[in-house]
């Protein structure tokens, strides 16, 4: 564990030395849980976005887009249950006057249950080698049926408190907290406060007086704006059940407890999906969207094995099915996608609140009514950290040189091609620019002519770019060049005029969406 934490501070560290991600206001000493992307990690989080929006909305003749405002009417998160029940559950430890959330404390300790069964199973596969049978371990090895009846009872008793009619069950929090004797990672005291709740949601003012001003709120979720354009989208665009609206936007959450870089932050972004079906069929739709979007993860080749389904044991009070695509992160594995069955409830509290009638007339059916509905909601900053968690490799090379290189799916690499004047004299930099300016309209390309041309491939390699082309003496008498491979490190030599078809479609989006049908 120690040393996948070791991994982790590692990768924090690089997405700054080579512009993936800075602290906020990084010259004034940052800002908690808020974070920037620097010109790599724009790159590369807009090719992320790229894939989601064109996989729903190319792919999906009956999925459209929407782009809905941040603000929006106060009585908005009245309705969606936002003002009254968007809350953490706070403690304080007396000695080190530390805020925590207690949810992420006990998720912590289910997390050191988990750490132990696994360390146990690593020793045991390291003895028994191929003949490791980790099922039959699993049922039989004294310590881990321990751990795990441990982190059973601990589970049920969270979900029970978590899931309490009327709300969190504060209390239980508490007495979880205490009876597993968990201490405050600052003062190692267990002394601690009564459980509180604290709204997440950000206030905010509009209007141009004190005396007018209203209270609103920046959104915490992009869902809703989906759900107040159903009746706009749905008859503009003349949309039969079942149909879709896909979104990509911001959203803010006053986190206490903003951690593990950018996995928790206070403004984060997401890309979500509401699909409007006939009630009655939510169950079927739900299994086939958990299914097309498992498959849409495990497209990038990260391994079958590094992501797994969570069903949610107890279900919040709009939902008759929730489920979480996990990702094996260096802190264990953690939720980069959410999948729900929200059922009419959106649809339903908003033609309340609103005094307006939202539904659907079927035509097939000859009858209206409030659609049911299935959520799939991804976010982006999660989503891009679990790329650049599995892509991150420190390199021992045959030589006994290390190289850092991020084994980025080439679609999603910020840069696609670098090209290198192997000297800066003989015409060499102006048929490189050549190049570049032939190739630019397709895909992302950079100029490179610092240093020896083995440092430059260590730069590229450590962003990500999947290919470098060198241009050299040769390549003024033949119109070749060498074109190197980033993974392979093999370098071959290829006309010029080749270059485009050889590299377009390996680092297209469109590469990966063909894989999707």
């Amino acid at each position: 564990m120690a040393q996948q934490e070791d991994v982790f501070k590692k990768i924090v560290s690089h997405c700054k030395e080579y512009g993936f991600v800075f602290p906020s206001s990084d010259i004034y000493d940052g800002l908690g849980a808020v974070y920037d992307y620097g010109q790599n990690g724009v790159e590369l989080k807009n090719n992320i976005k790229q894939y989601w929006w064109q996989s729903m909305v190319l792919l999906h003749e009956n999925i459209v887009g929407i782009d809905a405002a941040i603000f929006m009417h106060p009585t908005t998160w009245k309705a969606s249950g936002h003002v009254d029940a968007f809350n953490d559950p706070l403690i304080d430890n007396r000695d080190s006057k530390k805020r925590y959330r207690a949810d992420v404390l006990i998720e912590d300790q289910l997390g050191k249950y988990e750490d132990k069964i696994q360390k146990e199973i690593e020793k045991a596969r390291k003895r028994f080698g191929d003949k490791f049978d980790e099922v039959q371990f699993r049922a039989t090895n004294e310590r881990v049926l321990e751990n795990q009846a441990k982190f059973d009872n601990l589970h049920h008793r969270y979900q029970e408190a978590m899931n309490a009619a009327g709300g969190i069950d504060l209390e239980g929090l508490k007495q979880i907290i205490l009876d597993e004797e968990i201490v405050c990672p600052i003062s190692g005291t267990r002394n601690w406060t009564d459980v509180r709740q604290f709204n997440l949601m950000f206030k905010t003012e509009m209007g141009s007086t004190a005396d007018g001003a209203s209270t609103i709120y920046l959104r915490p979720e992009t869902a809703q704006g989906i759900f107040v354009n159903y009746l706009n989208v749905q008859k503009t665009g003349r949309m039969k059940i079942p149909f879709g609206i896909a979104q990509i936007g911001k959203a803010f959450r006053n986190e206490i407890v903003a951690r593990q870089f950018i996995f928790r932050m206070r403004e984060f972004e997401q890309m979500e999906m509401q699909f409007f079906i006939q009630p009655g069929t939510e169950l079927d739709w739900f299994a086939k969207w958990k299914e097309t979007r498992m498959k849409w993860h495990q497209n990038l080749g990260f391994g079958a094995e590094n992501y797994r389904f969570h069903d949610h044991d107890k279900l919040a009070h709009y939902a008759n099915a929730a489920t979480d695509i996990e990702f094996r992160m260096p802190f264990g594995f953690k939720e980069v996608e959410g999948i729900h069955s929200r059922t009419d409830f959106d649809l339903s509290q908003h033609a309340k609140y609103s005094g307006k009638k939202i539904e659907y007339f079927d035509p097939d059916r000859n009858e209206s009514y409030t659609p049911y509905v299935i959520e799939t909601s991804i976010g982006v900053d999660r989503m891009f950290l679990s790329i650049m968690c599995h892509s991150y490799e420190e390199q021992q090379l045959p030589d006994g040189q290390t190289r850092t290189v991020l084994h980025l799916p080439a679609a999603l690499a910020p840069v696609k091609l670098a090209v290198f004047p192997l000297t800066k004299k003989d015409c060499m930099p102006e048929k490189a620019q050549e190049i570049i300016n032939d190739l630019r309209f397709h895909f992302n390309c950079k100029y490179e002519e610092k240093d020896q041309i083995g440092k430059r491939y260590r730069r590229m390699d450590a962003i990500g770019c999947p290919y470098c082309v060198t241009v050299d003496q040769q390549t003024l008498e033949d119109n070749t060049v060498t074109l190197r491979d980033r993974d392979t490190m093999e370098q071959r030599r290829v006309n010029i005029s080749d270059l485009r078809s050889i590299i377009e479609d390996k680092v297209s989006i469109t590469s990966l969406l063909k894989k999707l049908l």
